[in-house]
């Protein structure tokens, strides 16, 4: 069983399980319920030590060349690409992914990394007029100093160097708390940093409970807090900013709405709704949540979904990659089953799926594909996360309708619609409530464009140039000469 280590100031730490300060934290195969890994929980001191570590070395890191901190991620994404494998062995051990989705999900890393790298010649200021005549106003982006970030279960690796790479190419250091269901990746792409070669102290990885995750977010010298989770989650990083008033950057759920026109190529759109609907077991925070289908191919749509979604099975993807996989906890499945009962008791219609699976001799937390017709705006299933494989279908007559129900949500992050018609393009582009609209296409984020949300879907956002310049703050220079 392997015993995973904390990385704190550019070595890794002894694990220290057993003493007083110290507890370990158990990774389980969520295909297998199998014990795969012990991890130490980092002490109080630890964290502190590590933040303290950060804060030194960022007063050398921001002082570096820009090009020079380029020149550290490029070697970083070099080490990422000859380490994916280990990476990704390590992922899905932990997530109940296929090795070839983890291990690709470690090379994505490596990619978004170089492009954070190449921002270092482009990170820019602004010169502003003035008032006066002989003044000139220049405003300057810096860093903001030492950035903790809060990783999430379902991307963990991906995640990270989307948070990591941009706070490092602006001048930041970081500390790193990876989720406590998947953190042995995370030890995999410390042994990456190292490989790299970034200064000490320049990143930090520790696994944490959950004292000392707030012992990490409301230390004095932690300027930022970026996390991709719940609304929950997020709801307690504000409260710690608020002790140092330090900057949030908040990722945080989504309902995904997908509006289908009449005009729609069907069976094109039925086929890749599935597909992000069972991604990963439906663990996306732009997975395909609530579908909205014009009423002259509502039946026939319907009919599509159901054929797609009884085809999906469900299995161990280390034995069979074209499964769909498990979701990461059994607290996880039993409330997506009751949120799907609670549905059928309103009046839905079960199409497919929406069983558990029987329980003798499987292991596994597995949940089938699941659809459901017959929804209506004001149901649970409609307007709450479901954060798995399962799909509510509601029927419309106008793309008015369509846009109102698409936008009557508390949260805005991410939104598809499928049409051949321009105009109608044009009017949900315009009219649509969330931070994202993928037209004839379900999401993906692309590294060079802005992931952010609206609403309670979060504050900030990830990827691009904007994303980049999240990691940073402005200093207006007035010159007087």
């Amino acid at each position: 069983m392997r015993l995973d280590r904390n990385f704190a100031n550019g070595r890794f730490l002894e694990p220290a399980a057993g003493s007083a300060d110290h507890e370990l934290i158990a990774v389980y195969n969520p295909a297998t319920e199998a014990l795969i890994a012990h991890v130490t929980a980092a002490s109080h001191a630890d964290v502190i030590a590590a933040v303290d570590a950060a804060a030194v070395a960022q007063k050398a890191w921001r002082k570096l060349p820009s090009t020079e901190r380029g020149a550290y991620l490029h070697k970083l994404a070099d080490a990422l690409t000859e380490c994916a494998p280990d990476i990704g062995a390590a992922l899905a051990l932990e997530s109940g992914k296929s090795v070839a989705d983890a291990t690709s999900e470690a090379v994505y890393a490596g990619q978004i990394t170089r492009y954070h790298a190449e921002w270092a010649r482009r990170i820019e200021g602004e010169v502003i007029p003035s008032d006066s005549p002989d003044e000139n106003l220049v405003l300057h982006r810096e860093p903001i100093g030492v950035v903790a970030c809060l990783i999430p279960f379902n991307y963990p690796v991906y995640t990270f160097m989307r948070k990591v790479a941009p706070a490092l190419i602006a001048g930041n250091t970081v500390v790193v708390r990876p989720s406590n269901n998947t953190p042995t990746s995370a030890f995999e792409i410390a042994k990456a940093v190292e490989k790299a070669g970034l200064p000490a102290g320049v990143v930090n990885i520790l696994a944490m409970n959950h004292a000392t995750a707030e012992a990490l977010c409301t230390h004095p010298r932690i300027g930022m807090i970026t996390l991709t989770g719940s609304v929950g989650a997020g709801r307690k990083v504000l409260e710690y900013c608020k002790e140092n008033i330090a900057k949030p950057s908040l990722e945080l759920g989504g309902k995904t709405p997908a509006i289908i026109e009449a005009d729609a190529d069907l069976e094109r759109a039925a086929r890749e709704l599935v597909a992000s609907k069972t991604t990963h077991c439906g663990q996306l925070c732009t997975a395909i949540e609530r579908v909205y289908v014009h009423e002259s191919v509502h039946d026939r749509f319907v009919a599509l979904l159901k054929r797609h979604m009884s085809a999906v099975e469900f299995g161990d993807r280390s034995e069979q990659p074209s499964l769909m996989g498990p979701l990461v906890n059994e607290a996880s499945r039993q409330s997506i089953h009751a949120m799907v009962e609670r549905a059928i008791a309103a009046g839905a219609t079960l199409e497919t799926g929406g069983e558990l699976p029987a329980s003798a001799g499987r292991k596994g937390f597995f949940y089938p594909a699941t659809l459901l017709s017959n929804c209506r705006q004001d149901m649970e299933i409609v307007q709450e996360e479901t954060f798995g494989p399962v799909m509510p279908v509601v029927k419309y007559r106008t793309l008015d309708e369509a846009l109102d129900m698409a936008n009557d949500h508390q949260f805005g992050l991410s939104s598809v619609l499928y049409t051949e018609n321009y105009r109608n393009a044009m009017k949900v582009a315009n009219g649509i409530e969330a931070g994202e609209l993928y037209v004839n296409r379900t999401p993906a984020d692309p590294y060079q464009g802005f992931h952010a949300g609206w609403k309670r879907s979060g504050l900030g956002g990830d990827d691009g140039k904007h994303g980049m310049l999240e990691f940073t703050q402005t200093r207006l220079v007035v010159m007087k000469y």
